[in-house]
């Protein structure tokens, strides 16, 4: 039967339960974080994308999006301009890795056997992994392991065609994308709204010696906070993105459950 919500926490218990007691229904968990996006977007980009994506996901095969973790890890300044910055709010490691950790075996307790970890903020990445890992560890212990999880980051679907059509003056690459291109182009498709054009600073994509310094050089991210300029970004970039990134999505967890 079709859930009349893509939600998990919107259905009455009795309602969730049964959509999951018997392991067939994949969990989405969309993974963000607390950051600053430049001058000219809100500081939940990174949550509002992954639920986005996780929920056109969803719909398309009958999972349920759990709420998403608001609070990430810390910023690293040569992918999201650094942890000083004002606005962006921070996780430890170990405490993001032990909730991540808890949240999966609470969901294994409930049935569920198939996770879907949808990631908006690059630095979560390996702790992410860490959380499952352990989760994992602990849930074989417990006699459980038949669970399977999948982790993806959405970007990781734009292939070289698409990136040529979304940089036609060149690609600053992924690491100098934070508040570039690629996120201002979705939110515009998304919530423009939450968008203001005429605050976005032209950066000239930042330039960063193969090393790193802590405390962090506050000089070495531009002032703006985003790594690349965002005035190439238009929303049908963004519907262009939302439909690759979605069906790679879709098409990831068609093959692994």
């Amino acid at each position: 039967m079709p859930h009349k919500t893509a939600f998990a926490s919107e259905l009455p218990w009795p309602d969730y339960h049964e959509a999951v007691r018997d392991g067939a229904t994949p969990i989405l968990i969309p993974i963000g974080s607390m950051e600053q996006h430049g001058h000219h977007m809100p500081l939940h980009v990174d949550v509002l994308l992954p639920t986005e994506f996780a929920r056109r996901a969803a719909l398309e095969t009958g999972g349920l999006v759990a709420p998403p973790f608001t609070y990430g890890y810390k910023s690293h300044q040569k992918s999201g301009g650094g942890n000083h910055l004002p606005g962006t709010t921070s996780l430890d490691g170990a405490t993001l890795v032990a909730a991540l950790r808890d949240v999966i075996k609470e969901f294994a307790r409930h049935g569920v056997r198939k996770i879907c970890l949808v990631n908006g903020h690059y630095e979560n990445s390996w702790f992410i992994i860490e959380g499952i890992d352990l989760a994992l560890r602990e849930l074989r212990w417990d006699g459980i392991a038949d669970m399977k999880i999948v982790v993806l980051s959405y970007w990781d679907f734009v292939g070289d065609d698409d990136i040529a059509r979304l940089y036609p003056n060149g690609f600053p690459g992924w690491a100098l994308e934070h508040g570039g291109v690629l996120e201002t182009s979705l939110m515009l498709a998304l919530y423009p709204k939450f968008v203001d054009l005429a605050r976005a600073v032209d950066v000239t994509p930042a330039s960063f010696p193969p090393y790193d310094v802590y405390p962090v050089k506050p000089e070495w991210t531009p002032e703006a906070g985003t790594l690349s300029s965002p005035r190439e970004a238009t929303a049908e970039k963004g519907e262009l993105l939302l439909e690759v990134c979605t069906r790679g999505i879709v098409e990831a967890l068609g093959a692994e459950f």
